[in-house]
Protein backbone atom coordinates (compact mmCIF):
# COMPACT_ATOMS: atom_id res chain seq x y z
CA UNK A 1 0.00 0.00 0.00
CA UNK A 2 1.22 3.08 -1.01
CA UNK A 3 2.11 5.41 1.82
CA UNK A 4 1.75 9.26 2.67
CA UNK A 5 2.85 10.85 5.42
CA UNK A 6 -0.35 12.82 5.34
CA UNK A 7 -2.65 9.97 5.65
CA UNK A 8 -0.48 7.22 8.04
CA UNK A 9 -1.88 5.60 10.90
CA UNK A 10 1.29 4.94 13.08
CA UNK A 11 -0.31 4.14 16.33
CA UNK A 12 -0.82 0.79 17.54
CA UNK A 13 -4.06 1.05 19.40
CA UNK A 14 -5.45 2.70 16.19
CA UNK A 15 -4.69 -0.18 14.45
CA UNK A 16 -6.02 -2.79 16.90
CA UNK A 17 -9.29 -0.34 17.27
CA UNK A 18 -9.82 -0.40 13.59
CA UNK A 19 -9.65 -4.04 14.25
CA UNK A 20 -12.13 -4.33 17.32
CA UNK A 21 -14.97 -2.30 15.61
CA UNK A 22 -14.51 -4.01 11.67
CA UNK A 23 -13.88 -7.45 12.64
CA UNK A 24 -15.03 -8.71 9.16
CA UNK A 25 -11.60 -9.07 7.03
CA UNK A 26 -9.94 -10.06 4.15
CA UNK A 27 -7.45 -13.18 4.14
CA UNK A 28 -4.79 -13.26 1.24
CA UNK A 29 -2.36 -15.94 0.27
CA UNK A 30 0.58 -16.13 -2.13
CA UNK A 31 0.44 -20.00 -2.56
CA UNK A 32 2.82 -22.77 -4.70
CA UNK A 33 -0.09 -24.47 -5.98
CA UNK A 34 -2.91 -22.37 -6.41
CA UNK A 35 -0.61 -18.73 -6.76
CA UNK A 36 -2.79 -15.90 -4.99
CA UNK A 37 -5.87 -17.16 -2.87
CA UNK A 38 -8.21 -14.54 -1.14
CA UNK A 39 -10.95 -15.86 2.01
CA UNK A 40 -13.18 -13.75 3.89
CA UNK A 41 -13.94 -13.84 7.99
CA UNK A 42 -14.36 -12.84 11.14
CA UNK A 43 -11.27 -11.94 13.21
CA UNK A 44 -10.92 -10.86 16.70
CA UNK A 45 -8.17 -9.42 18.59
CA UNK A 46 -6.27 -11.28 21.09
CA UNK A 47 -6.58 -8.87 24.13
CA UNK A 48 -4.22 -10.61 26.20
CA UNK A 49 -1.69 -10.92 23.74
CA UNK A 50 1.69 -8.60 23.31
CA UNK A 51 1.54 -6.57 20.34
CA UNK A 52 -0.78 -7.22 17.77
CA UNK A 53 -2.14 -11.45 17.60
CA UNK A 54 -5.43 -12.35 15.59
CA UNK A 55 -7.90 -15.10 16.68
CA UNK A 56 -10.13 -16.86 13.92
CA UNK A 57 -10.73 -19.89 12.26
CA UNK A 58 -11.52 -21.06 8.46
CA UNK A 59 -13.17 -23.47 7.10
CA UNK A 60 -12.09 -26.66 5.40
CA UNK A 61 -10.23 -27.19 3.16
CA UNK A 62 -9.46 -23.14 2.93
CA UNK A 63 -6.62 -24.56 5.35
CA UNK A 64 -5.56 -26.25 2.49
CA UNK A 65 -6.29 -24.00 -0.48
CA UNK A 66 -4.35 -21.19 1.65
CA UNK A 67 -1.79 -23.52 2.63
CA UNK A 68 -1.93 -22.34 6.36
CA UNK A 69 1.18 -22.23 8.05
CA UNK A 70 3.56 -22.80 5.05
CA UNK A 71 3.86 -19.23 4.54
CA UNK A 72 3.11 -15.47 5.45
CA UNK A 73 -0.64 -14.19 5.22
CA UNK A 74 -1.88 -11.19 4.15
CA UNK A 75 -4.89 -9.48 6.65
CA UNK A 76 -6.85 -6.67 4.95
CA UNK A 77 -9.08 -4.59 7.42
CA UNK A 78 -10.85 -1.91 6.15
CA UNK A 79 -13.21 0.61 8.25
CA UNK A 80 -15.44 3.34 6.85
CA UNK A 81 -14.93 4.75 3.19
CA UNK A 82 -16.64 6.28 0.71
CA UNK A 83 -16.63 8.98 -1.84
CA UNK A 84 -16.02 12.73 -1.38
CA UNK A 85 -17.20 15.12 -4.34
CA UNK A 86 -15.33 18.03 -5.05
CA UNK A 87 -18.61 20.13 -4.83
CA UNK A 88 -18.20 20.19 -1.06
CA UNK A 89 -15.21 22.06 -1.58
CA UNK A 90 -14.63 25.68 -1.99
CA UNK A 91 -12.07 25.77 -4.23
CA UNK A 92 -12.22 25.36 -8.17
CA UNK A 93 -10.91 23.34 -10.07
CA UNK A 94 -11.24 20.60 -7.58
CA UNK A 95 -11.25 16.31 -8.20
CA UNK A 96 -13.05 13.84 -6.18
CA UNK A 97 -11.60 11.88 -3.39
CA UNK A 98 -12.17 8.75 -1.48
CA UNK A 99 -11.86 9.20 2.13
CA UNK A 100 -11.04 5.79 3.87
CA UNK A 101 -9.37 4.20 6.87
CA UNK A 102 -7.45 0.36 6.07
CA UNK A 103 -4.58 -1.52 7.48
CA UNK A 104 -2.61 -4.58 5.82
CA UNK A 105 -1.13 -6.94 8.37
CA UNK A 106 1.33 -9.60 7.73
CA UNK A 107 1.88 -12.76 10.14
CA UNK A 108 2.70 -16.52 9.50
CA UNK A 109 -0.45 -18.47 11.21
CA UNK A 110 -0.17 -20.60 13.46
CA UNK A 111 -2.48 -24.21 13.81
CA UNK A 112 -5.21 -24.54 16.86
CA UNK A 113 -5.57 -27.47 18.10
CA UNK A 114 -9.55 -28.67 18.34
CA UNK A 115 -9.74 -27.41 21.99
CA UNK A 116 -8.36 -24.32 20.96
CA UNK A 117 -10.49 -23.42 17.87
CA UNK A 118 -13.13 -24.76 19.77
CA UNK A 119 -12.47 -21.87 22.35
CA UNK A 120 -12.11 -19.80 19.48
CA UNK A 121 -15.07 -20.31 17.97
CA UNK A 122 -16.81 -20.09 21.16
CA UNK A 123 -15.02 -16.48 21.61
CA UNK A 124 -16.79 -15.08 18.66
CA UNK A 125 -20.38 -16.10 18.79
CA UNK A 126 -20.10 -14.63 21.86
CA UNK A 127 -18.16 -11.40 20.94
CA UNK A 128 -21.63 -10.96 18.43
CA UNK A 129 -24.06 -12.48 20.38
CA UNK A 130 -23.56 -10.23 23.16
CA UNK A 131 -25.34 -7.25 21.57
CA UNK A 132 -28.14 -9.45 20.89
CA UNK A 133 -31.29 -9.05 23.93
CA UNK A 134 -31.35 -12.81 24.07
CA UNK A 135 -27.71 -13.87 23.70
CA UNK A 136 -27.61 -17.38 21.75
CA UNK A 137 -24.36 -19.65 22.93
CA UNK A 138 -22.58 -22.51 20.85
CA UNK A 139 -23.11 -24.38 24.55
CA UNK A 140 -26.16 -22.81 25.49
CA UNK A 141 -27.75 -26.48 25.70
CA UNK A 142 -26.69 -29.72 25.52
CA UNK A 143 -28.67 -30.37 21.72
CA UNK A 144 -26.70 -27.11 20.64
CA UNK A 145 -23.49 -28.13 22.30
CA UNK A 146 -23.96 -31.67 20.12
CA UNK A 147 -24.51 -29.46 16.81
CA UNK A 148 -21.44 -27.09 17.48
CA UNK A 149 -19.16 -29.83 18.07
CA UNK A 150 -19.82 -31.37 14.41
CA UNK A 151 -20.11 -27.82 13.06
CA UNK A 152 -16.34 -27.31 14.94
CA UNK A 153 -14.98 -30.86 13.10
CA UNK A 154 -15.84 -28.66 9.61
CA UNK A 155 -13.24 -25.79 10.63
CA UNK A 156 -9.36 -24.98 11.35
CA UNK A 157 -8.60 -22.56 14.34
CA UNK A 158 -5.74 -19.96 14.13
CA UNK A 159 -4.01 -17.54 15.95
CA UNK A 160 -1.77 -15.09 13.91
CA UNK A 161 0.95 -13.17 15.58
CA UNK A 162 1.11 -9.86 13.64
CA UNK A 163 4.89 -9.43 12.65
CA UNK A 164 4.54 -6.19 9.71
CA UNK A 165 1.78 -3.74 9.28
CA UNK A 166 0.77 -0.81 7.33
CA UNK A 167 -1.96 1.29 8.05
CA UNK A 168 -3.48 4.29 6.32
CA UNK A 169 -6.34 6.97 7.61
CA UNK A 170 -7.31 9.13 4.70
CA UNK A 171 -9.84 11.52 6.31
CA UNK A 172 -9.24 14.77 4.16
CA UNK A 173 -6.30 15.94 6.73
CA UNK A 174 -4.98 18.01 3.47
CA UNK A 175 -8.36 20.35 3.53
CA UNK A 176 -8.72 23.62 5.57
CA UNK A 177 -11.06 22.96 8.83
CA UNK A 178 -14.14 25.23 7.14
CA UNK A 179 -13.98 22.10 4.02
CA UNK A 180 -13.67 19.56 6.52
CA UNK A 181 -16.42 20.62 8.12
CA UNK A 182 -18.41 20.95 5.01
CA UNK A 183 -17.95 16.91 4.13
CA UNK A 184 -18.44 15.58 7.70
CA UNK A 185 -21.79 18.01 7.31
CA UNK A 186 -22.78 16.41 3.19
CA UNK A 187 -21.39 12.73 5.13
CA UNK A 188 -23.95 13.19 8.32
CA UNK A 189 -27.05 14.49 5.66
CA UNK A 190 -29.41 12.17 3.23
CA UNK A 191 -27.60 13.10 0.11
CA UNK A 192 -26.40 10.26 -2.33
CA UNK A 193 -23.07 9.69 -0.55
CA UNK A 194 -24.32 10.26 2.99
CA UNK A 195 -22.17 7.95 5.44
CA UNK A 196 -22.37 8.78 9.15
CA UNK A 197 -19.86 6.32 9.80
CA UNK A 198 -17.66 7.72 7.76
CA UNK A 199 -18.18 11.44 9.12
CA UNK A 200 -17.80 10.21 12.82
CA UNK A 201 -14.37 8.55 11.85
CA UNK A 202 -13.68 12.04 10.40
CA UNK A 203 -14.63 13.75 13.45
CA UNK A 204 -12.78 11.57 15.48
CA UNK A 205 -9.70 11.94 13.29
CA UNK A 206 -9.81 15.89 12.88
CA UNK A 207 -10.90 16.37 16.82
CA UNK A 208 -7.41 14.79 17.90
CA UNK A 209 -5.85 17.26 15.01
CA UNK A 210 -7.48 20.54 15.90
CA UNK A 211 -6.55 19.48 19.76
CA UNK A 212 -3.04 18.49 18.66
CA UNK A 213 -2.73 22.14 16.83
CA UNK A 214 -4.64 23.93 20.08
CA UNK A 215 -2.02 22.54 22.44
CA UNK A 216 1.40 23.15 20.47
CA UNK A 217 0.07 27.13 19.52
CA UNK A 218 -0.91 27.32 23.32
CA UNK A 219 2.81 26.27 23.85
CA UNK A 220 4.55 29.49 21.81
CA UNK A 221 2.30 31.92 23.56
Amino acid sequence: MRQNPSFTLASEEGVKRLIREHPWMTLVSMTDASGLVASHYPVLLDEEADGIVLLTHVGRPDEVLHELGRHELLIIVQGPHGYISPGWYDANPAVPTWNFVVAHLHGTPEILSDDENLRVLEDLVDHFEDAMPEPRRMRGTAENSAYADRIAAGTVGLRIPITRWTAKNKMSQNKPDAVVDRIMTELDGDGSYASPALADEMRRTHTALRAGRAARAEGTE
